[in-house]
């Protein structure tokens, strides 16, 4: 029985300490989640396992400019709206609240910093984990152009979907970034036990498994069908994780919706950011996706119709491990994640 709570509440105890995010891409909520879904294992037996966020939006359009939204809480600009087809450094002429820095381009200073750079302030471990990125914190020559925007056969990486790779404060240090940007196949044996598990694993599938593209450049169909087959394949070796088992929470969410042209909706009181007065291009926002959150703290087959986006997750995810918060993370009146989601106690 599905029981929809509506309404964020309070965090409730104990927090999620193990916190999973895997994107996939450009779909909208009724194409997901809808009675004629082609990911039935996502819209049905995921479904029936954890909480629905049936509000949840996007912040932009096109891809990037989501990816940087939910490590950074910065809002799109022309450059990151079009994905950075060029590696181009963002020019930084000023600062202005919530901590947006102002300028155009695509590779953040150092002063700007992420959620990767937090957790790492304050000792908690974290990961990406690229499908066919291959070389760990793998990203183009600086002023480059991206060769990754459109698959290969055998590379279906994308850089774009990788939003580590576009701050200073991460790709400088070349060791670290190495160590915690790495390809998905390492996330088999990261899971193996709770010590060696990141506080964070933020994952991205190639663009064939993500959804993206359809048919794929190896024959694959793509879209939906390619998707649910890789979230049948990996979610249940995360879920079947002692880190998980323990106190862990996974979030299953696309980028955007359709397309500006389709869905350039908002919630949760976005509106012009300081590079782009269309954070979606044609309207304020990246339209409606829906989300999944499994936890043991999450009551299986429920829903929740509080609003939220991706600012909302990068403040969800803050206040698991007691984060201040960063950019937009910190507008006042977001919702949080609650009592709606984390509902398994109430």
């Amino acid at each position: 029985m599905l029981v929809q709570q509506a309404g964020a509440s309070p965090i409730a105890s104990p927090k999620p300490q193990h916190v999973f995010v895997i994107n996939l891409e450009n779909k909208g909520y009724d194409e997901t989640w809808g009675p004629d879904s082609k990911a039935p294992y996502l819209s049905k037996t995921l479904r029936s396992q954890g909480v629905l966020l049936s509000q949840y939006y996007g912040t932009g359009h096109n891809s990037l400019d989501n990816y940087l939204s939910q490590i950074s809480g910065q809002a799109p600009n022309a450059a990151t709206q079009a994905d950075c087809q060029t590696f181009t450094p963002f020019v930084q002429t000023g600062t202005v609240a919530p901590q947006q820095a102002v300028g155009q381009g695509c590779v953040y200073p150092s002063g700007v910093k992420t959620l990767a750079d937090q957790l790492t302030a304050t000792g908690h471990s974290w990961k990406g984990y690229m499908e066919d990125m291959g070389t760990p914190c793998r990203h183009p020559q600086l002023g480059a152009v991206d060769d990754t925007q459109k698959a290969k056969v055998g590379d279906q990486y994308a850089t774009r979907h990788n939003p580590f790779m576009y701050f200073h404060s991460i790709i400088d240090q070349a060791d670290s970034c190495a160590q915690h940007v790495v390809d998905l196949s390492a996330l088999t044996t990261d899971l193996k036990s709770t010590s060696t598990t990141p506080a964070l694993s933020y994952l991205t599938p190639n663009l064939c498994d993500d959804g993206h593209d359809a048919p794929c450049v190896d024959g694959r169909p793509g879209g939906l069908v390619s998707a649910d087959a890789w979230l049948k394949q990996w979610v249940p070796v995360i879920t079947s994780s002692p880190a998980f088992k323990k106190d862990g929470m996974l979030v299953i969410t696309f980028d955007e919706s359709d397309g500006p042209q389709e869905d350039a909706s908002a919630c949760c009181g976005e509106g012009p950011a300081p590079n782009a007065a269309l954070p979606g291009i044609t309207g304020l926002g990246g339209g409606r996706t829906g989300a999944l959150v499994l936890s043991p703290f999450t009551k299986p087959g429920t829903w929740s119709s509080t609003p939220y986006n991706h600012y909302s997750l990068l403040a969800g995810i803050e206040d698991q491990f007691g984060l201040p918060y960063l950019g937009y993370a910190g507008q006042k009146g977001l919702n949080h994640f609650g009592t709606d989601v984390f509902n398994a106690g109430v």
